[in-house]
């Protein structure tokens, strides 16, 4: 039986160079897990790693890729979830290669930029699996770069040594951003960023002391999905349990199961998986669920609704869920993944603010039955590294409950965007109008601090998200927030599809035009539903909520409004399509 202790991490200043200790200490020791759905009624079909076997794995790989491409050059992921992937981003980290973290031509709706990302990156090779080999060499353009299948490299091409020393601030792996504003950019994460970043994030949610299992579904091309699920266990020696998020989707009682059969687990979604969880769990798959050693669940990767916590503790506190396991939490490519969180076993921190006051930049309390307040979560404290709120136009530093751009600094802020030192000058090296370039600090490029892009405050010690600076509707004068109008438009008629709209503005003839695109339900078809009558409700509830008049309201069918490859909406795509006039006449209001 394998002790729950967990063992004695050393410091170590590579992943590759942490999973050959493991491998020599506790060489039989579960290292992965990928548990498999291959159809509608499985309960999952176990393949499982070793440190042991990953290190041989690793290895042989590793000097595979040495034979295609020279030190430095990119190597593309493009396999499916599992444990080849794994290994093969690894193995890219020990040859001394880049890696560039993709999935399979085959992810629906994503063939577009997954070609843009590998004509940025100009990898010398690609990796895949021998299920989707001549997709992969069809997409990539056969004879063009060599494509290796993880699956079909031998273990007699290990070479039994350890991995080379490697330069702890050489680039370890291009983390391409999912596009939600702007083109997808290749951020360089270093081995020094990943690694400190995955001790932040154990230490964040306790598992640097106390024996916990990994549980993840999120892609392993998303930079939560590849921290939590992969360099954290490297980094502390933990078992990391995989699903594909397509079984997440299909069935999402498989995630809780998983959950039940490893005490202690940690595991991370974003905000509208845990609303479908509690939506879509039926009383019978509840049943056999047991979730009172759930050590941690992150939420982040999109704004965190209090709302939703509470939902989905109310439908599973019977099973045992503790009321302290939800972790609002806050992290972006740039900083590699995890900035901030709220600690396990803390209650989540809930604000209501005056919706007039936040639009002006003020956070002020309201009463959390005002129609008018809008209900936002913190997301802790900072993991390990700065966080401060400046006013993105002066650049002056704003107290605590003021609303301004959120910068941060740590030793898991990135190098930078690859083949773009304009852009990486702007968003990696900002200075405060309160200190020179020499008072900034060494943390991020040119000694400066990272602008993410994103709004927030700091109540009570939280930072409080309040959303994204280029996605703010700006009319009159007056600040809206897309996912605030978006909450409200969601609930004013149940045939509009939760978490799948989006809201901003387009140029008018007399200033800014704010426009809704919402898909409908699955349940419904667009015949079953009165239009009108739904863009009646929508119109008056935003209108009523935000003192707001939208001057388009479209439904559209399910599938139709695009998202990014962690999930999110694309609100700037969609915009863009809805000044093409790519959506379906006759479904505007």
């Amino acid at each position: 039986m394998e002790s729950r202790r967990p063992p004695l991490a050393p410091v170590c200043r590579t992943l590759p160079e942490y999973v050959r200790h493991w491998a020599e200490t506790v060489p039989d020791r579960r290292a992965f897990t990928f548990v498999d759905h291959p159809s509608a009624g499985s309960r999952g079909v176990h393949r499982t790693l070793t440190w042991k076997r990953l290190d041989v794995r690793v290895r042989a790989l590793a000097a595979r890729l040495g034979e295609q491409a020279e030190p430095g050059a990119r190597v593309a992921l493009l396999c499916p979830q599992g444990t080849e992937y794994v290994t093969g981003f690894l193995a890219a980290l020990a040859a001394g290669l880049v890696a560039v973290p993709l999935y399979p031509p085959g992810l629906p709706g994503h063939a577009d930029r997954l070609a843009g990302v590998l004509a940025d990156a100009r990898p010398a090779a690609v990796l895949t699996t021998s299920g989707p080999l001549e997709e992969v060499r069809d997409f990539c353009g056969r004879g063009r770069v060599p494509v290796v299948a993880v699956d079909e490299v031998p273990d007699a091409a290990a070479r039994d040594r350890r991995p080379p020393a490697r330069d702890a601030d050489a680039t370890a792996y291009l983390q391409y951003t999912s596009g939600s504003t702007r083109a997808p950019a290749g951020v360089e994460i270093t081995h020094a960023n990943v690694v400190a970043n995955a001790r932040q994030a154990l230490t964040a949610y306790g598992a640097d002391t106390h024996p916990v299992t990994c549980v993840g579904w999120l892609p392993l091309y998303h930079d939560m999905g590849l921290v939590l699920s992969v360099a954290a266990p490297v980094v502390r020696g933990l078992l990391s349990v995989l699903m594909d998020p397509a079984a997440f989707l299909h069935e999402p009682a498989r995630w809780l199961r998983l959950l039940t059969a490893h005490p202690g687990a940690v595991s991370a979604a974003p905000n509208f998986a845990y609303d479908y969880c509690a939506s879509a769990v039926t009383e019978a798959q509840k049943a056999d669920l047991r979730l009172d050693g759930v050590a941690a669940l992150i939420n982040g990767s999109e704004p965190v609704r209090p709302g939703t916590a509470e939902r989905f503790h109310a439908a599973f506190a019977a099973r045992g869920l503790p009321a302290g396991a939800h972790c609002p939490s806050y992290g972006l490519a740039e900083a590699t993944v995890f900035v901030s969180a709220a600690r396990p076993g803390d209650p989540v921190a809930r604000f209501a603010l005056d919706r007039d006051a936040l639009a002006s930049g003020k956070a002020l309390a309201a009463r959390p039955d005002d129609p008018r307040a809008v209900l936002l979560a913190g997301c802790g404290a900072p993991a390990g590294q700065r966080v401060r709120i400046v006013d993105p136009v002066s650049r002056s530093v704003l107290a605590e409950g003021e609303v301004g751009e959120i910068w941060v600094r740590g030793p898991n802020v990135g190098r930078g965007y690859w083949r773009n030192e304009p852009q990486t000058r702007r968003v990696f090296g900002a200075t405060a109008c309160e200190e020179t370039d020499g008072d900034a600090g060494e943390d991020a490029p040119g000694g400066g601090w990272l602008r993410t892009g994103d709004l927030g405050t700091v109540l009570d010690g939280q930072l409080v998200v309040t959303g994204r600076l280029k996605d703010l509707i700006v009319v009159d004068g007056r600040n809206h927030y897309p996912q605030d109008v978006e909450a409200t438009a969601q609930e004013a008629d149940p045939a509009v599809r939760r978490d799948r709209l989006a809201a901003f503005s387009v140029p008018g003839g007399a200033g800014e035009r704010v426009v809704v695109v919402a898909e409908h339900t699955r349940a419904l078809s667009l015949a079953d539903i009165d239009v009108p009558a739904l863009v009646r409700s929508v119109r008056a509830a935003v209108s009523v909520r935000h003192g707001l008049r939208l001057a388009d309201v479209v439904l559209v069918a399910p599938g139709t409004v695009p998202r990014t490859s962690s999930g999110k909406v694309a609100r700037a795509l969609t915009r863009a399509r809805y000044l093409e006039g790519a959506y379906p006449a006759g479904t505007a209001g």
